[in-house]
This record gives C-alpha cells, sequence and structure tokens, in this order.
C-alpha cells in the first residue's frame, strides 16, 4: 500500500497513486468533477464500494468534502459511518489492479475486494 498524501485525520484517506489516477481519469472526462465514494447494500459480503465523478454542484450540506489539493472527494454522512478511516490505493498490477479499499470499519471482505460486511 502506498502512503496516504496527508496522514492526518481524514475520514477518507487517499494515496498519492489514486490521486493521481482519479485526477487523470477526470481531465479525460473534460470537466471539473468531484468523486463521490459511498457505499450500498449489495455484493458478496452485504456492503458494496461505490464510487462515481460527479459535477460538484451537486454537494448537498448532508456531505461530507475531503479536499487533496484541490481534488474534492465527497462523501454523504450516512456512507461516511462505514466508511470513516478508509483508504483508497490504486495499483496499475496486470493481476489485482485497480483501486483497492483498506476499510477499518469491515469486520469481513470478499475476495474481489469491491464489498464488505460490518
Amino acid at each position: 500500500m502506498t502512503q496516504a498524501i496527508q496522514p492526518q485525520q481524514r475520514g477518507i484517506q487517499l494515496s498519492e497513486t489514486a490521486l493521481h489516477q482519479v485526477k487523470s481519469l477526470r481531465d479525460r472526462q473534460g470537466q471539473d468533477l468531484c468523486l463521490r465514494v459511498g457505499v450500498r447494500q449489495g455484493g458478496c459480503s452485504g456492503m458494496s464500494y461505490m464510487m462515481d465523478f460527479e459535477d460538484s454542484s451537486k454537494i448537498t450540506p448532508q456531505d461530507e468534502v475531503f479536499d487533496y489539493d484541490g481534488f474534492k472527494i465527497v462523501c454523504d454522512r450516512k456512507s461516511l459511518l462505514y466508511l470513516y478511516g478508509l483508504m483508497l490505493d490504486y495499483s496499475d498490477a496486470m493481476i489485482g489492479g485497480g483501486f483497492q479499499f483498506t476499510n477499518p470499519n469491515a469486520n469481513q471482505t470478499c475476495g474481489c475486494g469491491k464489498s464488505f460486511g460490518v
């Protein structure tokens, strides 16, 4: 796992490689978008992670916003109950690469790493 950009306490932590990857993906969209991270019911272990770009105008007062050098990560407060302390990392390995979630609140994680149980 790569080091978090700023090791200070944040609800959602982001590695340098993950930040580089999400900025690159956002730049391909051609818009100034933020990254929304959350959870939903489903997946192998009961809850699954969700992550998508959205326009900053959709940020609501019920959202928590984490700023990484001008790049915003947004999470609704209900999801943050399950994600607080999450480390989002990225690997470009041919096998097992992609975004990786390390969630200190999960007491079980499925093999694919995209869902968890609490």
